[in-house]
This record gives C-alpha cells, structure tokens and sequence, in this order.
C-alpha cells in the first residue's frame, strides 16, 4: 500500500536546500568601487589605523588642559591647523586654530569648541571660556580601526557601507567571487507578454518580470529563457539549454501534479528530481533538484509555483538562502519582530501561513483583506509576511512574528 508522503515543514525544507547547496569557488579582483552587491572572497585586513593619528572631531582650539584650568584663560593663538596639514608642537600658554579632523599637534591634549571660545578682532588671542579634560573632543589613533584588524570577513555581502570601510583602510581593490549564473524559463501556454494582445483565457507573465527583478537584486547574471510551450519534449530542450554554462535554473509554473505539469517529468528525465510538498500557505508545491549536463558537473533546479504571490514567497524563504549559499555568502537569517495584530484571522489552516500585512500609524499590523496566492496587489500594499505557525487563530491585540520585506530583498 503506498503511503502519502508527509509535507515537509519550512524548517525542513530549508535546511535541506542550504545543506545541498554548493558554492561557487572561482574568484576575481574588482574596483572597489564597483563591488556593491558583490560576495566578499576572503578576509580583509588593515593594514594602518583609522584614524592614523589622533585628531579633533570639532572646530575650535586646541591647547594644553593644564593651561585652562581658570575656565576663562587668555591665550595667544600660536598656529591655525586646517584638516589635511600637521601643525607644529605646541608651546604652552599658548592655543591653536584647529578644524575638524585637523591632527592634534604634539605637546596638545585637549580641543575646546568654538562656541566656548571668544577671539579678539586681530585673531591672535583667545579667552578659553571652559575648563576642558585631557582628551575632550579628541578622537584618538586607532580609536575605528587598529592595524591587523579583520575590517570585513568572507562571505560578506557587499554593500556600500562595506565598500566605504575597504576604502576608509586603503583598499582600491577587492577579491570576491564570481556572479552566480541563474537561467529562467516559464510555462505555461496562457502567458503573454505585456506589450502583446491578451487572447481569451490568456495572461500576463508577471512572474517573468518579478523573477528577473528579485535575481538582479541578489546580484546574478541571468539568462532569460522566456516562456516555454506546455510540452514534455520543450520542457525537457528548454532544461537542456539551461544547464550549459549556469550554476542554477529556475522555473516558474508546471509543478504540481496535473496532465499539463510537465516539470516533474522533464527534470527526472534530465537530472534527478526531490519534489518536495512544503506544510506551507500559499507556495505548496516546490521542485529540487539537478539537471546533468554534458560534463560531470549538474546544474542545480529549484521549480516554483506558478501562482505569482506563492511564486513570490517562496523565492524569499528558499530560493534567496539558497542563492546565497550558492554564492558563498554567509547565512542570514532574516530579523523578525514581534508585534501586535490588529486584525483577526479565523481560517486557521493545517500549514504555516505567511499572510501580508502593513504597519499601521498606532505601530500595529493590518492584514490585506485578499490573501489569495494570485493577488499579487497584496505583495506591493504589504510590508512584510506575517509567519503564523499551523492550526493558529489570530484575534486583534495577539503577538505575532512579523518578517519585513527588506529583511528578505537583499
């Protein structure tokens, strides 16, 4: 007798995907300048301290402490020190014009601001109007980043805060792996491309659109196979070409188990096929597995649904870690909050929901009033998925575990 095989948990799935997933290993160097969104390749390390010398992080003067402790000393202003010179040492009893960023010349240990400082008309003597400490408004050596340090560490993903650090310790130049190669195609006999006439019983493909969008945004180069006739011969061809030259393909629609699905076959026929029914709501159906080509090598297969918001939200949950660890980046989980919901959900269902929501001005949720996995009008009004495990009722005022999107886009 056979037995139905039980629907994986998210948990499950996903950790099959990440522990199946081979990265890339081919590297190469790149401008900094230029590495937004790239992988980072190995450990960077400084090699100077940042900042190199201990500067002011005001306008104002600089001076001894010890000659200050009156808190209305008169001072003659011995040298003016813009950011970018070195100043000579200075003397005692005397203060210095210095700017911001400006280095503290030797014999100095303390900056006090403009505003606590009152220059007579020639500028060649200062009242010191507070007493200041040793070291006030003095960024220190080092006090950022230390000479040896690891600044940013491999698997790093790129962005322009970590391209302003490499830069901030000298770095013009970066190591980082290659793009991840990703090959797409779509089924279905229905789908037309916007621009075209919509024939009876046709629609738009916006999955080709929204698929595209979310792998450039992870930064992969994509190889846009289009739509493909609803045949068990195209499929297997359109699976063929895809496996040259990528690390990935990813399919749209033809996953479940209907006459015209046609995913399951093909790829069996190609490679080898987990097909895995997920406990999840909307995205049930999600294909894993290889396609052989004709190396040694397999090109990796991750089918998705072909409903645009199940298609949506399993790209976030399995494909984005899973082109992560493709990729060599390191594993991020995304941040999720808890928070309150302002809505109630009695359709309590046997799998894990992920429902769109919005944050509302009093700092709660607010649930889109259609969830079904086709409007993809919800995915742009919401800000995020509600994760709401299975069997789970939710009554306004209940916590919930909310996951923005921004946590799933990058």
């Amino acid at each position: 007798m056979n037995m139905k095989k039980p629907m994986l948990s998210v948990q499950e799935a996903l950790d099959f995907l990440l522990q199946s997933a081979r990265s890339v290993k081919e590297r190469e160097l790149v401008s900094t300048l230029d590495a937004n969104g790239r992988v980072l390749a190995e450990d960077q390390i400084s090699q100077i301290n940042v900042p190199p010398m201990d500067n002011t992080q005001m306008d104002g003067y600089v001076v001894r402490a010890a000659d200050c402790v009156s808190g209305n000393a008169v001072l003659r202003v011995s040298q003016r020190i813009p950011a970018g010179h070195i100043g000579q040492s200075l003397e005692a009893g005397t203060a210095a014009r210095i700017f911001t960023g400006a280095f503290i010349p030797e014999g100095a240990d303390a900056v006090v601001i403009q505003e606590q400082c009152k220059a007579d008309a020639t500028g060649e003597q200062v009242t010191i109007e507070h007493a200041p400490k040793s070291g006030e408004w003095i960024r220190r050596a080092g006090e950022d980043i230390q000479t040896g340090s690891v600044i940013l560490q491999a698997g790093t993903r790129l962005r322009a805060q970590e391209q302003g650090l490499a830069a901030s310790v000298g770095l013009a130049q970066l190591p980082v792996f290659r793009r991840l190669k990703v090959a797409v195609f779509f089924t279905g006999d229905e789908l037309t491309m916007p621009g075209e006439p919509l024939k009876p019983g046709a629609i738009y493909n916006s999955n080709r659109f929204m698929l595209r969008g979310l792998l450039q945004q992870l930064g992969c180069d994509v190889t846009d196979l289009g739509n493909v006739p609803d045949t068990l011969d195209a499929t297997r061809s359109a699976l063929r070409n895809a496996a040259q030259g990528n690390d990935l393909i990813i399919t749209s629609g033809g996953v479940s188990v209907g006459e015209e699905d046609h995913i399951k076959p093909a790829v069996e026929a190609e490679g080898s096929l987990n097909m895995w029914q997920i406990a999840m709501k909307p995205g049930k159906p999600l294909a894993f597995g290889e396609v052989h080509r004709e190396s040694q090598h397999s090109t990796f297969f991750v089918g998705l649904p072909g409903n645009p918001v199940s298609s949506f939200v399993t790209f976030l949950l399995f494909v984005r870690p899973f082109i992560h660890a493709l990729q060599g980046a390191q594993t991020i989980t995304p941040k999720s909050y808890s928070m309150r919901a302002d809505f109630s959900w009695s359709k309590a269902d046997r799998r894990n929901e992920f429902l769109r929501v919005r944050i509302n001005d009093a700092h709660g949720l607010d649930l889109f009033s259609n969830q079904s996995s086709g409007v993809l009008t919800s995915t742009v009004w919401g800000d995020g998925l509600v994760d709401n495990p299975p069997n789970q009722v939710i009554q306004p005022g209940d916590v919930v575990r909310f996951i923005p999107f921004n946590e799933l886009l990058y």
